[in-house]
């Protein structure tokens, strides 16, 4: 939402840009045209990448919350890789808003990313500049056509990725050639500045020029070419890389603005930490000029290679920035949590299916589970009300049958107005997310595995609904002890309770502990009672114990409250059942389909 309206006023900022360059230059055309086609090899490139996700990227990065410093390297080492600091940004927004990584570990990456986003500046200052680049970039592009129109994801991901740096050399090369060319026409040194107004200035053009881009290394690739075009001041050209580095805050912020309060922290951070490295940056401006020359002569640098020297300088200040941060590091974080709080939990509303975990299979698959476990969990506290217990009661009971015996009071609520607010809104959040996420291009076996997850939501609802309608005889005939009618509507919620019970113990269990030939024991055993249900009715009519009119009630919440059994069982096969370890493997081939269930429920009903 907030990218989509900062791309509506930035349009006729950029429209009205273009055609000012274009009918002053005709030579403008080629340098306009270069900074589209190297955005666009970004956008290649990022979705490329995306193609990977699911896989190594994922897991790595999972890894990477296990220190501060592994962090740190992570950031550095995919920033290098993608050449997308902005890239790695979202992604760990969607990674921290689903909960898969900490805020530490978060906020560490980012840090990374800013010293790994230099890279991209001694790629173009020391090989772009110095290589007629352009003649890799079309058989680049060839190979890459062959790949990206191949089934595999894993190819077309290399493919993008090829066809993306193809289009980045592209459109180095069209840069290069462009302010060559326009330096003939059109002398922009004529608008150098210099001092602390130079350095105020080029530093807002530097912000300006990475917001309407999005892409720092984009700025920097135009900051590098016209400085080696002598089409701006050295002195110029460093204020504007400072420049460039707080923009790129902006698309942090914009990612953050559909994300949660974690998501908001962490675009919270990396903004204080660019505008405190830019602050000292300006602040040491002539020190870091002197450690600039000192280290380019000392690794044999020309003192005019100005190209060369600016990537110095753009590494200095950033690795300068975290050397800075890193000792305030707990405080930032405590500083983050006390700014941003963490808002009150509205169990009504969805607490994981913010739009920025969208765009990663990862990400998209856990919110998705979680989410289902927190409807579950305001499911349980539905059922156990409408079946007037308590959870906690039940959960810590030795003796579920005496525990329901005891509990005679009803609980005072609306249970219709708990089932609107706790399950039918989180319900219908699911699935528009469902919906949502499967007109991406996501795996095939992640999709079914949030249409799994979405199929368990519907289980847990139609479970509350059936107890809905069984409340009020349940409360009615248990309320006050009333002989053998008592007894079965006891019977049916010490079941129900034992189920929540026993699905509470597979939820605290370790993913390798959990097995399915508990729910396939249990499935039969619920198929059992039904069938058995209609002889006991017929043998307590006979002997006088209650009425066909009582029997008849009982009849219809009986097969409720199965029903409901049959869901919160066949929910908790698909939350809790992990299908790729191999004891779930094994257990696969165990596992009874329904067939099986129902001809061993007619078995032992004929003992």
């Amino acid at each position: 939402m907030g990218r989509n309206m900062l791309k509506r006023l930035l349009f006729p900022v950029i429209l009205l840009l273009l055609v000012f360059g274009l009918s002053i230059s005709p030579d403008f055309q080629e340098i306009s045209a270069g900074v589209a086609i190297f955005l666009f090899g970004m956008l290649m490139l990022e979705d490329g990448f995306k193609l990977f996700s699911g896989g190594f990227l994922e897991a790595a990065l999972e890894k990477a919350t296990g220190s501060v410093p592994k962090a740190l390297g992570f950031g550095i080492v995919t920033t290098t890789v993608m050449q997308s600091s902005s890239l790695v940004s979202v992604i760990t927004i969607s990674f921290l808003s689903a909960g898969l990584i900490s805020l530490v570990a978060g906020v560490g990456i980012i840090f990374g990313a800013n010293i790994g986003t230099t890279t991209g500046a001694w790629l173009v200052a020391g090989f772009g500049l110095k290589v007629k680049i352009s003649a890799y970039a079309l058989p680049m592009l060839a190979v890459a056509i062959v790949m990206v129109f191949q089934k595999n994801k894993y190819w077309r991901g290399a493919g993008f990725v090829l066809a993306g740096l193809g289009f980045l050399f592209l459109g180095i090369h069209h840069m290069k050639e462009g302010f060559e060319a326009f330096k003939d026409q059109f002398d922009l040194t004529r608008f150098a500045m210099t001092g602390i107004l130079g350095l105020v200035v080029y530093t807002l053009v530097g912000t300006a020029a990475t917001v309407v881009m999005q892409s720092s290394h984009a700025t920097m690739v135009l900051i590098i070419t016209a400085l080696a075009a002598s089409q701006i001041s050295y002195e110029n050209a460093l204020a504007l890389a400072i420049g460039a580095n707080i923009g790129t805050t902006i698309t942090a912020i914009i990612g953050a603005l559909t994300a949660n309060f974690q998501g908001k922290r962490l675009a919270l951070a990396h903004l204080i930490f660019n505008l405190v490295t830019a602050g000292v940056a300006l602040a040491l401006i002539s020190p870091l000029r002197e450690a600039v020359d000192f280290i380019s002569s000392f690794v044999g640098i020309a003192d005019d290679d100005y190209a060369l020297k600016l990537a110095v300088f753009h590494t200095i200040f950033n690795v300068l920035g975290v050397v800075l941060m890193l000792p305030m590091f707990n405080r930032l974080i405590a500083f983050l949590i006390r700014m941003i709080a963490e808002p009150a939990e509205d169990l009504s509303q969805a607490k994981y299916l913010s739009e920025a975990v969208d765009e990663f299979p990862q990400t998209v698959k856990v919110a998705m589970y979680k989410e289902v476990r927190h409807l579950y969990d305001n499911a349980v506290e539905l059922i156990m009300h409408g079946l007037n217990l308590h959870r906690h009661e039940v959960f810590e009971s030795k003796d579920i049958a005496a525990s329901v015996e005891a509990s005679l009071a009803p609980v005072e609520f609306d249970i219709d107005q708990k089932y609107e607010a706790r399950i039918k809104t989180l319900y219908s959040a699911i699935v528009d997310f469902a919906t949502r996420v499967g007109s991406k291009d996501m795996p095939e076996d992640i999709m079914n595995d949030i249409y799994t997850m979405r199929d368990a939501a519907g289980r847990i609802v139609k479970a509350v609904k059936a107890v809905k309608h069984l409340r009020r005889n349940a409360t009615h005939f248990t309320e006050q002890p009333q002989g053998s009618i008592s007894d079965l509507y006891n019977e049916l919620r010490t079941e129900l309770a034992r189920i929540l019970v026993e699905i509470r113990k597979l939820d605290m269990a370790e993913a390798e502990d959990r097995s399915s030939l508990w729910l396939d024991q249990e499935r039969v055993q619920v198929e059992q009672d039904a069938k058995n249900t209609n002889a006991n009715i017929e043998t307590l009519i006979r002997d006088q114990k209650i009425d066909a009119y009582i029997a008849t009630s009982f009849l219809n919440d009986s097969g409720y409250a199965y029903e409901a059994m049959r869901d919160l069982l066949s929910a908790a096969r698909s939350l809790y059942v992990e299908s790729a370890s191999a004891t779930a493997e094994i257990e696969s081939i165990l596992a009874l389909d329904d067939e099986d269930v129902s001809d061993m429920a007619g078995i032992n009903a004929g003992r």
